[in-house]
């Protein structure tokens, strides 16, 4: 009986295809596009009177129009388009407002951003998974139509965007981090030591972090990242401000263990990118193969120059001990790593322009609902060593290239990041000019009039 209900059920996965099971990196278990050849014809919005700011470059166009069809822009000119009978058109007056590119994080969390981090240790993962629904539609309305998460627990909240269930940003998700015994993805409790032979912690049952030891466990943890539908691996390189054993100067992993998670992400048609903060844990990390830098702020000059001539993407948040840094108990380690961390990164900013490298942006909000509700003030800071128009290029284009880097597991072919036709139709209409104004980011409730993502329409204040 147990046998043919096995069989039964390997039957069911095999005519279903497992991407409808289980797979999230592909968009197959999202309800399938309408073909051209349908009597509906896909939905087609047209942008009147706007000036672009098409994702790079210091200047505005001309006034211009640009047609949405599907889920791609078709035409963008500054002569009137014309509309055609192949569908319902919506049709936006801009009044001279500014079109951009939706904004992309690269370094998110979507589910341990809104929740304090012993409420996320210790509560049944389907509240955090309640909680992360709510603050993806959030992420959405502050104009953020993509981020690269990069440590947690987030295929299904994935799932349940692509699918329409909730609105919600592009995940591209890493899954569990991959981390050493002692390392920044280890937060075990000092009685859970030592560890039992097959024991996992709750992060690790959760799937937000994975223990690791030994280049055959790497492997396996890897591997199962991407079984899932990881479209990039994450992986601890060095030590951590949030995590509990490991001081911010101590390398993690062997160059062995390294190698073994990016062999296996390459073999996948992926790459690696690893959390650290040091020279010796950056070099490391590069010499294995890894393809990206997730912080950086502790590096020199030399090793930043180093990742340069690497053309090694280095993905830097602009932490700096203000009012939105973590609020670590005063004396405590945490504290103390958190303040070494926050020194060097003013230099790490102006090392990183200098030498041109290879640089993304991203938020790394933790455990605070209320400094997740600022992500464009996040992206404000970066007017302290970039001209605005450069800010908000690093938020779109360049971001998009990162999130490239995924090649054959990126789940949302198709170009990103830019007003230009034949790119997807992710764009944001501003109540303003952001290149002389970058504040407007700062409050999208009110100057984020038209929100779009892939063709649809999830905020329009100008009906």
């Amino acid at each position: 009986m147990r046998r043919a209900f096995v069989q039964c059920v390997l039957t069911t996965i095999l005519v279903m295809g497992w991407s409808t099971i289980g797979r999230t990196h592909d968009v197959s278990s999202a309800p399938p596009p309408v073909p051209a050849t349908s009597r509906e014809s896909p939905a087609v919005t047209l942008f009147q009177n706007v000036r672009i700011f098409p994702g790079k470059g210091a200047e505005l166009s001309a006034p211009s129009h640009v047609l949405v069809r599907g889920n791609q822009i078709e035409k963008i000119s500054t002569q009137p388009i014309p509309t055609d009978r192949r569908g319902d058109t919506v049709i936006i007056d801009g009044g001279g407002r500014t079109l951009m590119p939706g904004l992309i994080d690269a370094h998110t969390h979507m589910m341990m951003a809104n929740v304090p981090q012993m409420v996320l240790m210790t509560s049944d993962i389907t509240y955090s998974a309640v909680v992360a629904a709510k603050g993806a539609n959030e992420m959405l309305q502050r104009g953020f139509t993509s981020g690269r998460d990069v440590g947690g627990p987030v295929f299904g909240l994935k799932r349940a965007i692509d699918q329409g269930i909730v609105p919600g940003p592009r995940i591209w998700p890493s899954g569990a981090t991959i981390s050493q015994t002692a390392g920044h993805g280890d937060f075990r409790m000092p009685n859970d030591f030592p560890s039992r032979p097959g024991d996992h912690s709750f992060a690790e049952r959760v799937n937000a972090t994975a223990i690791a030891d030994g280049v055959p466990a790497v492997l396996q943890r890897t591997r199962e990242q991407l079984a899932m539908g990881a479209s990039q691996i994450k992986v601890m390189a060095g030590g951590g401000v949030s995590s509990f054993y490991d001081p911010l100067d101590v390398n993690q992993y062997t160059p062995a263990e390294m190698r073994a998670a990016v062999e296996a992400a390459a073999n996948w048609g992926t790459y690696v990118t690893v959390h650290a903060y040091t020279p010796n844990a950056v070099r490391q990390a590069v010499e294995a193969g890894v393809k990206c830098i997730e912080h950086g702020q502790l590096l020199d000059e030399t090793t930043i120059k180093w990742l340069a001539e690497k053309d090694v993407w280095l993905s830097l948040q602009p932490f700096l001990d203000d009012e939105d840094a973590i609020p670590f108990p005063a004396g405590s380690a945490n504290r103390a790593k958190q303040l070494q961390m926050t020194q060097g990164t003013e230099n790490a900013y102006l090392w990183a322009k200098k030498h041109k490298v290879k640089l993304a942006w991203g938020t790394d909000t933790l455990f605070d609902a209320k400094l997740a509700s600022r992500q464009g003030a996040q992206l404000t800071k970066l007017t302290r060593w970039y001209m605005p128009a450069e800010a908000l290029t690093m938020a779109t284009s360049t971001n998009a290239e990162l999130l490239a880097l995924s090649g054959t597991r990126n789940p949302y072919p198709g170009k990103l990041g830019v007003v230009e036709e034949g790119a997807l139709a992710d764009l944001l209409l501003v109540d303003g000019n952001p290149l002389n104004n970058i504040k407007l980011i700062e409050d999208p409730g009110k100057n984020f009039v038209v929100i779009m993502k892939d063709g649809k329409i999830y905020k329009n204040h100008l009906r």
